[in-house]
């Protein structure tokens, strides 16, 4: 499937703006060596998209003199930024255009991407009859499986800034952060697309729940009925789908990640009366005003007026401004920009605003818009949230509270698992492919583009890295195809190895290195001698593992003097065993190279 990147906001333009961070304009450091060749393929015909001949000044590092130069320079320029950050041997091939895509005046698809073909039960393949991405099938192969073919198709949208796609919205192509409120960072876009087309996205069809098994739902659990949905029905797929903040990502890299990278503080209102409606509501964020916080706001909730025919809307001066001065204004989306209903209500003397949705759709979206003179905080809830507020507005004081849950990151559920967007109703081609709207910081992954976003795709800036890590993007610096720590040697032993350490006490490296007999004959006299890559010159005794049955594993703790060990902890070694088996003897580990610099999946 191909998930899509939009903008949802409903004022003219292009980026949700919620923190500034700043972007080096340098690849990414991230784990040292990888690398993996990405080209972009320009399939364009003449005078459009990649090829448009309009005249161009050089932009944010970006050289290009035409439109079409600037585009495929971006293009390049995020696809080299992804092949300094994952390993393969085998070249990715992104076939890539511009066409028109669906838009409106008010909020518009930037671009789709998706694998151009999966595949199922490769060698080296993690579980069988299971749906793998093309680039992520090769990187675990070890070879290209379809020579000469596109891994992954990708398309943007030409029509943005025309009059009936984000009117007054454009494309930014230089190679930083630097873009203006209007604008939308291509390089930003097309790492979010490349990432869907390298494996972020699932094959399942969201609105029926039909799947034949993809490595997507292996790690796909939802916490209400406590099952993967690689063993799930369609049915219970297709339910869990819209199963709002209850789909989380099971992945340890992520989970482990999550904590150094979201922030503690899950945006909600609280109604602390009625009784009727006294409960937790989801809120979406203002991407102006003042941020929620704890213990946040608490006020008497009322309905604001500007006495037109539309009075709920606030697009004009608020008439009872006596009810509205130090309360929350309670204030219907549409008509307007969202900063003009808050500065409306902010004029009248509310303490913060309640925008309620006026489409069925939960959760609720953020607020776009830009003004910074507006200073109370805003939110937006769902349709079902808002019509049951006012329904208590008449006779009843009704009382809330805008702020943040302290105790869970803003993102995740209570056990600091990060959520999927599991909107309601779906929105096929969003759904579940995306984190939830709730992350802050804002991740590259969420289904909306926010202004606040780097070319960072690691932590502590984004999970996007952990989780290719978890659909198995395992660390390969020493190019062999095997994952570090994993490394196979042959179709009998397999070795698991930690990172080097260092004894702070007789200046040594050490690591435990484990053997494993994955054969079925016994294994007598398991020996092990370990070189420094490239050379041939041992710089450890041979270990002896002794007996080893079909099945069984022996560990030992190995040292080397630090002379030897001359990258210190980085040290590249390669591995060389022998062993006498019935019927007969061998050698192994001979031509496979272990590399200590990476780290076990």
């Amino acid at each position: 499937m191909n998930a899509k990147f939009t903008n949802r906001n409903s004022i003219p333009k292009s980026l949700f703006i919620r923190l500034a961070f700043v972007c080096l304009l340098s690849m990414p450091v991230t784990e040292a060596h990888a690398a993996a060749r990405i080209v972009v393929i320009n399939a364009d015909a003449a005078n459009e998209g990649f090829n448009d001949p309009t005249p161009a000044q050089p932009v944010g590092n970006n050289s290009g003199t035409t439109i079409g130069q600037q585009r495929l320079i971006a293009f390049q320029f995020a696809a080299d930024i992804w092949g300094a950050t994952l390993d393969s041997v085998a070249e990715i091939r992104i076939n890539a255009n511009f066409d028109p895509l669906s838009c409106t005046a008010n909020s518009g698809v930037l671009g789709s991407a998706g694998a151009a073909r999966s595949f199922r039960n490769f060698p080296g393949t993690e579980y069988g009859d299971t749906s793998y991405h093309s680039a992520l099938a090769d990187k675990r192969a070890g070879r290209d499986l379809s020579p000469g073919n596109a891994d992954i198709n990708a398309r943007f949208n030409s029509s943005l800034g025309t009059a009936n796609c984000l009117a007054n919205s454009s494309w930014y192509y230089g190679l930083d952060t630097n873009q203006s409120p209007n604008q939308t960072n291509l390089v930003v876009v097309a790492l979010h697309e490349f990432a869907h087309g390298l494996g972020f996205s699932s094959f399942v069809d969201s609105s029926t729940g039909v799947s034949t098994g993809d490595i997507f739902s292996h790690y796909t659990f939802d916490t209400t009925t406590g099952k993967l949905w690689i063993d799930m029905t369609n049915e219970e797929r297709r339910a869990s789908a819209f199963n709002t903040r209850r789909l989380i990502w099971n992945g340890r890299n992520v989970t482990s990640a999550l904590p150094g990278v979201l922030r503690l503080g899950t945006p909600l209102l609280t109604i602390n009366a009625p009784s009727s409606v006294a409960k937790i509501y989801a809120v979406g964020t203002a991407q102006f005003g003042a941020q929620l916080t704890t213990p946040g706001v608490t006020a008497n909730i009322v309905a604001a007026s500007d006495g037109d025919a539309t009075p709920t809307d606030v697009c004009a001066p608020v008439i009872n401004g006596a009810e509205i001065n130090g309360n929350i204004a309670l204030i219907d989306r549409g008509n307007c920009n969202f900063t003009v209903k808050v500065k409306n209500a902010q004029n009248a003397g509310a303490v913060g605003v309640i925008i309620v949705d006026n489409v069925a759709e939960n959760p609720p979206p953020g607020l776009g818009g830009d003004d910074a003179t507006i200073t109370i905080p805003a939110v937006r809830i769902a349709l079902v949230d808002g019509n049951a507020i006012k329904g208590q507005l008449g006779g009843n004081v009704v009382n809330g509270t805008l702020g943040v849950d302290p105790n869970i990151y803003a993102g995740a559920d209570a056990q600091a698992r990060a959520f999927l967007f599991t909107p309601d109703p779906v929105q096929p081609g969003s759904s579940v492919s995306h984190w939830d709207t709730s992350a802050m910081p804002n991740q590259l992954m969420e289904p909306s583009i926010n202004d606040d976003l780097t070319h960072q795709l690691t932590p502590p800036n984004d999970l996007t890295l952990p989780f290719m890590r978890d659909i198995g993007w395992f660390i390969d610096l020493n190019g062999d195809s095997l994952p570090d720590g994993e490394d196979v040697l042959n179709q009998q032993f397999k070795i698991t190895a930690k990172r080097l350490t260092r004894d702070v006490a007789t200046g040594e490296y050490m690591t435990f290195v484990t053997i494993t007999n994955t054969g079925t004959s016994v294994a007598n006299n398991v020996r092990l001698t370990i070189a420094r890559l490239g050379t041939t010159s041992a710089i450890s005794l041979p270990q002896s593992y002794g007996k080893l049955a079909p099945g069984t594993t022996a560990t030992r703790l190995i040292r080397f003097p630090a002379s030897a060990a001359t990258g210190g902890a980085r040290t590249a070694l390669r591995f060389a065993g022998t062993h006498t088996t019935t019927p007969a003897g061998g050698t192994f580990g001979n031509t496979p190279n272990r590399d200590f610099r990476g780290a076990p999946r």
